[in-house]
């Protein structure tokens, strides 16, 4: 096999029903990939659909013997990965064709280590909404304090940030502080500002409560080190921008 360019993680628990596309969206694409699918401790019938790829060189699972969480599960992957780059995707999400030569190009392009993408917002049965959700070309730390543009599902990102930055305080939006902490020491991010990323509108997905989802997103800008009112007023301006997104 040809050493892969980019580790794509994908965490999944009980995914039976979605997992095929996802990966198969991996399948497609256009540079030298492994796909680390870690599964954290299913019940389903997710392992038996996994057997269809067994033999592949650019495919491998990992399976936890306790439920880590999807933080967890990334973090175990990124540790496992052979690629520069890491990319996440989530198991009910789904890739177009192109997406990581058009991210790689970016990355290469600009030096920068993380780069997104736009997306579409699919209902929980696949089909498509209407609703884009843009990304900026340059994403700052400054942008992103006030508004968390960059889905995990969209990230590709240098391996040694990843590994610098693991994921951590499942309570929160564990993502959006690892992305804030490598834009605070890397730079800005770059964005590419196009749909090459299916995001589902999950039924159980916890930002679909969104008491729960604010009280997590005050609680990210107080792991990152704000007080109470800087803290306070990062999420006033994240509210406003979490209205327009999904009117």
């Amino acid at each position: 096999m040809t050493k892969p360019e980019v580790s794509v993680i994908m965490p999944v628990y009980n995914g039976e029903k979605y997992i095929r596309q996802a990966i198969e969206s991996v399948f497609i694409q256009n540079v030298p990939l492994e796909l680390l699918v870690i599964d954290d401790d299913s019940t389903d019938g997710t392992a038996q659909i996994l057997k269809e790829y067994e033999g592949r060189e650019d495919f491998r699972y990992f399976c936890n013997t306790s439920n880590l969480g999807a933080a967890g599960s990334r973090n175990r992957g990124v540790k496992e990965a052979a690629g520069r780059y890491i990319a996440f995707l989530d198991a009910d999400d789904w890739w177009e064709e192109g997406k990581l030569s058009a991210q790689l190009e970016q990355l290469e392009r600009t030096g920068r280590v993380l780069c997104s993408t736009g997306r579409s917002l699919m209902d929980p049965s696949g089909a498509d909404t209407g609703r884009y959700i843009p990304v900026k070309e340059t994403v700052t730390y400054r942008d992103l304090l006030t508004h968390n543009s960059i889905n995990c599902s969209s990230v590709v990102v240098k391996r040694e940030a990843a590994l610098e930055f693991p994921m951590e305080h499942d309570d929160s939006h564990e993502d959006y502080i690892t992305w804030l902490k490598i834009l605070k020491k890397y730079g800005p991010a770059v964005g590419i500002n196009r749909p090459y990323l299916k995001y589902r509108l999950s039924e159980g997905g916890k930002s679909r409560n969104k008491l729960k989802s604010a009280k997590m997103t005050y609680h990210v800008y107080r792991y990152v080190g704000y007080g109470p009112l800087k803290s306070a007023c990062f999420f006033v301006s994240y509210a406003l921008h979490g209205i327009w997104k999904y009117r």
